[in-house]
């Protein structure tokens, strides 16, 4: 009895894991670019300690991977948003200096002129450094490739003027994992879990769109609802066996 208990209590703390990644997913729906993670798995454990060497118990375990499906597209015509194009990726400078990555294409730029994702870090040019953009009334235009350029108004005689390049690359090589503060990084094809060799496909981004968040909203709640109905009936398990006990030594103390 105190086994099957301990069995029931051990199924209900170890899905904690599986109803944290659902919290999260569920909290951003509605975030720009923003990636699930792999499912939450279960793992078979030998129990080490007295009783048969054939005990075993799930252990969940879950990983940083995140799953690169494309989102839905957004059309938003604005010249700054971008939406990367099948598994591409764009550098960004996180807050201590680092190197990340992100599929949040919502750019802006700032009082200083540095180009700011909508989470706020500075984006890369392909030399890893902040890309700081020209003031003045001037028109700026991404291209397919990752390539931005200004047109003044004020000029029209000198068309449009190429001033960077994003840093873009091909993740379809390698695996992406989130970090602590929603960006990625590099799991394999890296030395130093930072920068990482490009793909074989052409990095490329769609401007005037965004992309959605891959989280089927649907499915989120229904392994949501499947989960607490689980947690339930785990509860209902360690209160039935409760009574039970309390049943058994009612009777002992009659005998």
């Amino acid at each position: 009895m105190d086994r099957l208990i301990f069995t029931a209590t051990t199924a209900m703390s170890e899905a904690r894991l599986d109803r944290q990644a659902m919290t999260h997913e569920l909290a951003n729906v509605s975030t720009v670019g923003f990636k699930k993670a792999y499912q939450i798995a279960n793992r078979a454990v030998r129990v080490e300690g007295d009783g048969f060497d054939s005990r075993f118990l799930p252990r969940a375990f879950t990983t940083l991977r995140v799953d690169l499906t494309e989102g839905p597209r957004m059309i938003t015509g604005r010249p700054l948003d971008i939406a990367m194009n099948e598994q591409t990726v764009l550098g960004v400078q996180t807050d201590d200096g680092q190197l990340a990555w992100t599929r949040r294409g919502d750019l802006t730029v700032d009082a200083a002129g540095f180009l700011m994702t909508g989470g706020g870090n500075l984006v890369l040019d392909e030399s890893q450094a902040p890309i700081q953009l020209p003031a003045g009334q001037v028109s700026l235009e991404i291209t397919n490739d990752g390539s931005i350029s200004a047109f003044d108004p004020a000029a029209p005689e000198n068309g449009s003027v190429p001033l960077t390049q994003l840093l873009i690359k091909d993740a379809s090589g390698v695996e992406l994992g989130r970090r602590e503060d929603g960006l990625f990084q590099p799991l394999t094809n890296t030395d130093d879990f930072v920068d990482f060799s490009a793909g074989p496909n052409v990095a490329s981004v769609t401007p005037g769109a965004l992309e959605g968040s891959n989280v089927n909203t649907v499915d989120a709640l229904v392994r949501f609802i499947d989960h607490m109905r689980s947690f339930e009936m785990q509860t209902k398990v360690v209160k039935e066996m409760k009574q039970t006990d309390s049943s058994g030594a009612s009777m002992m103390r009659l005998s």
